[in-house]
């Protein structure tokens, strides 16, 4: 039996013969022909969606690995931080993850709060 399974924008065909899974072939998956054309601009909501980006402060964003809640923020604005010191707790899938500083820096901004729901890629502290 062949399969198509897509997942996070690639498709994946495997074929299943006798409990065996084989990988067929991998590709990204293609964006329907009308997501192709590029929709009317809504000036009022996309004006809204950009603010929460302008907030952020200059320097480096720490962003989100994965989607989850925010479980504890370990650092205050201000504070110095090293390498791999521990910046928050995020739940995912029950689990508990840490977000540590990629390099030295002091926090320049704290952008989300404890308990926010967040989106892989979301800006989680900056660093200046």
């Amino acid at each position: 039996m062949k399969y198509k399974i897509t997942l996070n924008n690639r498709v994946y065909e495997v074929e299943v013969e006798r409990g065996e899974a084989i990988l067929a072939a991998e590709y990204d998956a293609m964006a329907p022909a009308a997501a192709l054309t590029p929709a009317p601009a809504a000036p009022a909501p996309a004006a809204a969606a950009a603010a929460p980006a302008a907030a952020v402060a200059a320097g480096e964003v720490v962003a989100a690995p994965l989607p989850g809640n925010v479980l504890s923020i370990k650092v205050e604005v201000g504070q110095t931080v090293k390498k791999g010191e521990l910046l928050l707790l995020i739940e995912a899938m029950k689990m508990e993850n840490e977000i540590v500083a990629p390099h030295d820096g002091v926090i320049a901004q704290i952008v989300v709060k404890t308990g926010a729901a967040i989106n892989t890629g979301d800006a989680l502290v900056v660093l200046g």
